[in-house]
């Protein structure tokens, strides 16, 4: 799918990326449409900072890839544009010089740097709340068994703090069991054919 300044698609079917080229320079369709193809992506191209910046509030991108030329021309508009892009991989790239083959390389490349970002964000968020149950967990275990130790406790409360206990208890048990038996994730390298 590829649209011009005005954000209008030509094609109905979303992509799984999205990209903006912010660029005056004239002809660049055809030489993005091929590369739209190749990656079975959305190349959507904005004819200036302001076009850029409207199509940034309606849309998100992975990729924005801005030309050289126009942040050369106005570096101030380059910094408002990077600050706006959101959670897209800023590309500086000159369209005028590079032929086809380097910007789908640099695209391929500003992709794949963005998935390993995504996966990572993923995995510290998943081991923060990790943390947090473990830490809450063991907190809850440690009061109601501090509680049971209390001399004078009325027998049903008692039970109870008990009962709170194990469940505490069990819940450890299980969180280290868990912890011990799910793999390693991170990024794997594999260099056998797909």
């Amino acid at each position: 799918m590829k649209t011009q300044g005005n954000g209008t698609a030509l094609d109905t079917h979303p992509p799984r990326h999205r990209v903006l080229v912010v660029t005056m320079l004239e002809g660049i369709d055809t030489k993005v449409a091929e590369i739209a193809v190749h990656l079975a992506m959305s190349i959507e191209i904005a004819g200036g900072r302001s076009a850029a910046l409207h199509m940034l509030e309606r849309k998100s991108y992975s990729v924005v890839v801005l030309d050289q030329m126009l942040a050369e021309t106005d570096p101030e508009g380059a910094d408002l544009l990077w600050r706006h892009c959101g959670f897209a991989v800023p590309l500086q790239f000159s369209l005028s010089i590079a032929g086809s083959a380097r910007l789908e390389r640099e695209l391929r490349m500003a992709l794949a740097r963005r998935e390993r970002e995504q996966e990572l964000a993923r995995l510290a968020a998943a081991a923060e709340i990790d943390a947090e149950i473990k830490n809450a967990v063991t907190a809850f275990l440690l009061e109601s068994q501090l509680a049971l130790a209390e001399a004078g406790m009325p027998p049903a409360i008692e039970g109870r703090l008990q009962t709170m206990a194990e469940i505490a208890s069990r819940l450890r048990a299980d969180l280290r069991k868990s912890a011990a038996t799910s793999p390693v994730r991170g990024i794997e390298r594999s260099n056998s054919p797909k």
